[in-house]
C-alpha cells in the first residue's frame, strides 16, 4: 500500500487539525483546527472548505439529525444548529477543570459517543474516556494522558483507543446494546520503541482498524487479530485522524497539524496542517447517529 496516491483534500492548514467525520445525508466531511478553535465543512464536491470559528477548543463532532450536531468541545458536550450554527451546551464535562479540553472521540453503533479529554499542553494522566448515551455520561477510564483511537468494530461489540503516551493500542469488549465496556482492556498492538505515536483511528467493515500515526507520516492498517497489514506515507508528518468519506463510505481523508513545529520545520513539511484524500478504494462505514 506505499505507492498509494495522496492527494489534498483542502489547503487549508490547521495549527491542529483533528476529529474528521462525515454526514452521508448532506455528503459533507467535518473537521477540527482545536488550537486554531474552529470547525471546518467541506461538500465532498467543493472546491475547498468553509471555515467555522468556534468560542472555544472543540475536538469531535456527531450528527444527531438533519438539523443538530453534538460537538464535543474543552468544556462540555454541546448542540450545534447545523445551519444557524448556534451552540447551546447540552453536557458539561469537566467543565470546572480549566485545565483540561476534549479531544478523540466517535460513535458506537448503539448511539453512544465514546470522549476522551486530556491536558491542555498534553500532561500526563490529566484526561479520561467518558461514555455519553441519552443523557447520562460515565467516566469509564481516567488517569489518561492524551486519548486517541476510540473507534468500534461493525458490530459493536470491540472498543478501541488509546493513551498516545504510552504507545499501546488498546481493546475491550463492550455491550452491542449500549457501548459500555464488559471486559478489562487488553493490548492490540505494541508500539514501543517504533516511529511515532497512535494517534486517532477508524474501523472498516471487515474489522480493520485504520490508525493516522502522529509523527512519521504513516496511516497503519491493522488486521482484527492486531496485525499490522500495510502502511500508506502521507504528505504530512504529524498526521492525526482519518475518516471514511462518500456516499459508499469508499475514500479515505486524514487531517493533519502542524503545532510544535519550528519554522525550519514548517519550511521542511511545507504540507503540514492540510487535510489529505488517498485515491485507496476501501470498505469503509459511515458514523452512526448519536442518541441525544
Amino acid at each position: 500500500m506505499t505507492d498509494v496516491s495522496v492527494g489534498v483534500f483542502s489547503s487549508i492548514a490547521c495549527r491542529l487539525g483533528e476529529g474528521a467525520t462525515y454526514d452521508p445525508a448532506t455528503g459533507t466531511a467535518w473537521w477540527f483546527d482545536i488550537e486554531g478553535k474552529a470547525l471546518l465543512e467541506k461538500p465532498t464536491d467543493a472546491d475547498e472548505a468553509t471555515v467555522h470559528p468556534l468560542p472555544f477548543m472543540a475536538s469531535a463532532l456527531a450528527v444527531i439529525d438533519g438539523d443538530r450536531q453534538l460537538i464535543a468541545a474543552q468544556d462540555g458536550l454541546y448542540v450545534r444548529d447545523r445551519r444557524s450554527g448556534r451552540l447551546s451546551l447540552h453536557k458539561p464535562l469537566e467543565a470546572e477543570n480549566t485545565a483540561t479540553r476534549s479531544n478523540d472521540g466517535r460513535v458506537h453503533p448503539s448511539g453512544a459517543l465514546w470522549i476522551g479529554t486530556m491536558g491542555i499542553e498534553g500532561e500526563p494522566g490529566l484526561g479520561a474516556i467518558y461514555w455519553y448515551r441519552a443523557g447520562e455520561l460515565r467516566q469509564l477510564y481516567p488517569g489518561i494522558g492524551i486519548p486517541n483511537s476510540i473507534c468500534f468494530s461493525p458490530d459493536g461489540r470491540i472498543a478501541y483507543f488509546t493513551d498516545t503516551k504510552l504507545y499501546r493500542l488498546m481493546r475491550v469488549a463492550v455491550d452491542p446494546a449500549n457501548g459500555l465496556p464488559i471486559g478489562e482492556p487488553q493490548t492490540f498492538f505494541n508500539h514501543t520503541s517504533r516511529e511515532g505515536g497512535i494517534d486517532g483511528s477508524v474501523c472498516d467493515v471487515d474489522g480493520q482498524v485504520w490508525n493516522a500515526r502522529w509523527g512519521s507520516g504513516m496511516l497503519d492498517t491493522y488486521a482484527p487479530d492486531g496485525t499490522r497489514i500495510g502502511s500508506v506515507a502521507i504528505g504530512a508528518r504529524q498526521v492525526t485522524c482519518p475518516a471514511f468519506i462518500g456516499q459508499s463510505a469508499d475514500r479515505l481523508i486524514v487531517t493533519s497539524a502542524w503545532s510544535g513545529m519550528s519554522d525550519a520545520e514548517r519550511r521542511e513539511d511545507p504540507d503540514a496542517g492540510k487535510t489529505f484524500l488517498l485515491d485507496l478504494p476501501v470498505k469503509g462505514r459511515h458514523e452512526p447517529k448519536v442518541l441525544l
